[in-house]
């Protein structure tokens, strides 16, 4: 077995997540029903297209990345830093707190061949190593192109802390992360780090790494609140009311990361399109938005470029604050305003 596909998931493993008011019917449960339009019918014209019709569906050279500035990124200057680099890879620096999100920085987003997924940018995995010592790790779920193997494993050395949805420890365990550095979290479990206040929040998702096992682990996002700015990240998911619950309950925030990329009407209800993620960024409350799940891997049909411009068409009809900087750039909170589209010079 491919040591990709993360540990199994035991009897006693399931016994403890049954614990979970989430757990239902053997599996977690979304707070709303929710389904995907797939079947035996459309799937294999949906597999034919997805990996034959590629026109627009990936920019014609690779995606720079900026090389890490590690003095810039550590010295905060009383402001928080992050870095995003594609997809929904994002590096945090809290006034000296080092939290890396869904570090994905693999070339490949699928674990069996040939179904390959590559990734816009050349293979990026060597970034890691000129990061500083992680003080948390965060994840949003253990899907492919969230959850990799190779970013943990190049990471291991690095990081102090896991904080992960439940069902997620098993996989790092079967890489050889010590158990001691991982806590698991239900929907809006909370915990303290640093004087930083940790909310693991409800998506519309799914779970699981194989087909045996899927929904045997929890999704989700993560508010992010110190003692001078707030965070939100959305993690996966489709659009539902359970945005205006976290913006009643942990709102307003200061800058929020949105899932906008992957969109098909197919599974409309696992994966906002455009429209959806600016309306759920003014859900949540957030005063400036940043579009994510884009510009790393093609995992549906639309033009790659589809995700971002859409975004701010809408969020400027919306008068929703928005920001996307170019992959590796080092954003000050203090000023986010970038707005250079950078896109429209690939193809």
């Amino acid at each position: 077995m491919k040591k990709e596909f993360g540990g199994k998931i035991t009897k006693k493993i399931k016994v403890e997540l049954s614990q979970s008011p989430n757990w239902k019917k053997k599996r977690f449960r979304n707070l709303v029903e929710t389904k995907m339009e797939i079947n035996l019918f459309n799937l294999p014209h949906l597999l034919s297209q997805q990996f034959l019709k590629i026109n627009g569906r990936f920019p014609s050279q690779s995606l720079p990345v900026l090389k890490f500035d590690s003095t810039r990124f550590l010295n905060s200057n009383n402001t928080s830093n992050f870095i995003w680099y594609g997809h929904s890879t994002v590096l945090l620096n809290i006034h000296g707190t080092i939290i890396f999100i869904d570090p994905m920085m693999s070339f490949n987003a699928s674990p069996v061949a040939p179904f390959s997924v590559k990734r816009f940018s050349d293979d990026i995995l060597d970034v890691l190593d000129e990061l500083p010592t992680i003080d948390l790790l965060l994840f949003s779920h253990d899907h492919y192109d969230h959850l990799d193997f190779e970013s943990i494993k190049k990471l291991i050395d690095k990081v102090k802390n896991y904080w992960v949805p439940l069902g997620v420890k098993r996989h790092l365990i079967k890489w050889n992360v010590s158990s001691e550095k991982i806590k698991e979290f239900d929907w809006w479990g909370q915990c303290i780090f640093n004087c930083i206040e940790f909310t693991f929040t409800p998506s519309r998702h799914s779970g699981g790494r194989r087909i045996i096992d899927k929904d045997k682990s929890l999704w989700g996002g993560w508010s992010i609140k110190s003692s001078k700015e707030t965070f939100y990240f959305s993690g996966d998911g489709g659009y539902g009311h359970h945005f205006e619950e976290i913006g009643d309950k942990l709102g307003p925030f200061d800058f929020g990361f949105i899932e906008c990329g992957q969109y098909n009407k197919l599974w409309s209800q696992i994966h906002m399109f455009p429209h959806e993620a600016v309306q759920a960024a003014l859900d949540v409350k957030v005063k400036t938005v940043m579009p994510v799940h884009w510009a790393g891997f093609s995992l549906s049909l639309h033009h790659w470029k589809s995700p971002v411009k859409k975004f701010i068409k809408y969020a400027e009809e919306r008068g929703c604050e928005w920001t996307v900087p170019a992959l590796g750039d080092i954003v000050s909170l203090k000023d986010s305003d970038k707005r250079i589209r950078w896109w429209d010079k690939y193809d």
